[in-house]
C-alpha cells in the first residue's frame, strides 16, 4: 500500500496552493517599496520553469561538482533519440578532489553495478524526495513553480508534488530534525534573486543524480536569479560537508521559462507499476494502512 498520509497531505496543500497562484494572490509584498526589492518568481497562474540538463553544472570558479567518468560517456534518452543510439547510466568520475575516501568507495560500488549491467537508483523512479541540492536535477520532464508571501516561499515540482518550504528572514532553529528537504530559510538581495540556506538534511538522499552521499553536516546555499528579462532563473549553489567532501565546492544550474502549463496533480507512487527489474530500493509504503 502506498504512503496515503503523506501524499494526501501532499494533495491538500497542492490544492492550496493552486487556489492560491490561480487566484493571483502568489506574491504578497507589505508594500510598494518591499514590493521593488522583490523577484517575482510566480509571474502568472501558467507560467512554470522547467530544468535544463539533468545534472549540476560547472561553478565560476574553484571546486565543482562531481561529472561523468570521460571514460563511460553518458548518453540520455534525449540524446539518444536524436542520435538513434542505446542511452546509457552515469558513471561518477571519482578522480573529483572533492570526495574523501569513504565517499569514492561508497560510490565506486554504484560504478560497479552500473558497469556490470544492472539500473542505478535515482529518487525519481523510486517516487522518493530527492533531497537539496539533488532536488534541481529531480526529473527533466516536469516544471518547477514558486509560490512567494511574506513569510515563506515555496518550491514545487509538479512531478509527485515535491515541495520545498523556504521561511523568510528567520535564523535556523537551534536543533533541527533530519528530514527529506532539511529546514531552508531564506532572503531576497538585490531585487532579483533569492538566498536559501538549507541544513537538516536526511543522509538517505544524495547530493546529484551520481549517487554522491553526504553527512548530517551537509550546508547547501542557493542563489536564485531571475534574468532581466524574467525568461530565466539562473542558481549558483554552494555546498559544504567537512564529513563528506575535503574542501566546500560549488555548482551552477539554470531553469528557462514555459508559458501554457499550469501546475496540475501528478500522483507517482500509484502510478509507477512498471518496476523494470529495479530493485535497489523498494516503493514508499505505509504501514499500518490509514483507513
Amino acid at each position: 500500500m502506498a504512503y496515503r498520509l503523506a501524499k494526501r497531505a501532499a494533495l491538500k496543500h497542492f490544492v492550496t496552493l493552486t487556489a492560491l497562484v490561480c487566484g493571483g494572490a502568489a506574491l504578497w509584498p507589505a508594500s510598494a517599496k518591499e514590493s521593488a526589492n522583490i523577484p517575482n518568481l510566480v509571474l502568472n497562474s501558467d507560467t512554470g520553469w522547467m530544468e535544463i540538463g539533468d545534472e549540476l553544472g560547472p561553478p565560476p570558479s574553484g571546486p565543482g561538482p562531481v561529472t561523468n567518468d570521460p571514460r563511460y560517456p553518458y548518453v540520455d534518452n534525449g540524446q539518444a533519440r536524436r542520435r538513434g543510439i542505446q542511452p546509457t547510466y552515469r558513471v561518477a568520475d571519482l578522480n573529483n578532489p572533492i570526495l574523501q575516501p569513504w565517499t569514492k568507495e561508497q560510490m565506486k560500488k554504484a560504478n560497479d553495478d552500473v558497469l556490470a549491467g544492472k539500473v542505478p537508483f535515482r529518487p525519481r523512479e523510486r517516487c522518493l524526495p530527492a533531497g537539496v541540492p539533488g532536488f534541481l536535477v529531480y526529473t527533466l520532464v516536469e516544471p518547477f513553480y514558486f509560490l512567494q508571501t511574506p513569510k515563506q516561499v515555496t518550491i514545487i515540482n509538479n512531478g509527485n508534488v515535491e515541495n520545498r518550504r523556504v521561511y523568510l528572514n528567520v535564523p535556523h532553529s537551534k536543533n533541527v530534525k533530519p528530514s527529506w528537504y532539511g529546514e531552508s530559510v531564506g532572503h531576497y538581495e538585490n531585487g532579483d534573486t533569492l538566498v536559501v540556506d538549507t541544513i537538516g538534511l536526511s543522509t538517505k538522499t544524495f547530493v546529484d543524480n551520481y549517487r554522491t552521499p553526504h553527512t548530517d553536516k551537509l550546508h547547501v546555499v542557493e542563489r536564485f536569479k531571475l534574468s532581466s528579462d524574467s525568461k530565466a532563473i539562473d542558481v549558483l549553489i554552494t555546498v559544504e560537508d567537512p564529513g563528506a567532501f575535503t574542501t566546500p565546492w560549488s555548482a551552477t544550474y539554470r531553469f528557462r521559462r514555459v508559458e501554457n502549463r499550469q501546475l496540475h496533480e501528478e500522483v507517482c507512487p500509484e502510478n509507477n507499476l512498471n518496476y523494470f527489474n529495479f530493485d535497489v530500493a523498494p516503493m514508499p509504503t505505509a504501514n499500518p494502512p490509514d483507513f
